[in-house]
């Protein structure tokens, strides 16, 4: 059974950096696009950024790009979003995700992946 399990949330003050990791086990890691989505209280889940199974294409959120960085280690079957320059409207459970199929190069659509954490909490005091 496929299983993505998030950590490295916590709390920061606005212009802190938080790096996330999400560890897979379960399948081929490096088979899959994985993603970051976040959802913000009395929101809907959003998308944060995608990456390919060799972690060569990337695609991003307007609101992350130029400040967080996707990036995985297929060694070490993890997935990672650093988040630079936080601010408080990034406060938010940050969830990570397995693409459905192996065909996917990358998608920033909810409905492509098919095994997600429980999510982690980021809070940005200002």
């Amino acid at each position: 059974q496929a299983q993505v399990v998030e950590s490295g949330g916590g709390l920061v003050q606005a212009g802190g950096s938080l790096r996330l990791s999400c560890a897979a086990s379960g399948r081929t890691f490096s088979m899959y696009a994985m993603g970051w989505f976040r959802q913000a209280p009395g929101k809907e889940r959003e998308f944060v950024a995608t990456i390919s199974k060799s972690g060569g294409t990337t695609k991003y959120s307007e609101s992350a790009k130029g400040r967080f960085t996707i990036s995985r280690d297929n060694a070490k079957n993890t997935l990672y979003l650093q988040m630079d320059s936080l601010k408080p409207e990034d406060t938010a459970v940050y969830y990570c995700a397995a693409g459905r199929t192996p065909a996917l190069v990358i998608t920033t659509r909810e409905g492509d992946y098919g095994y997600w954490g429980q999510g982690t909490q980021v809070t940005v005091s200002s």
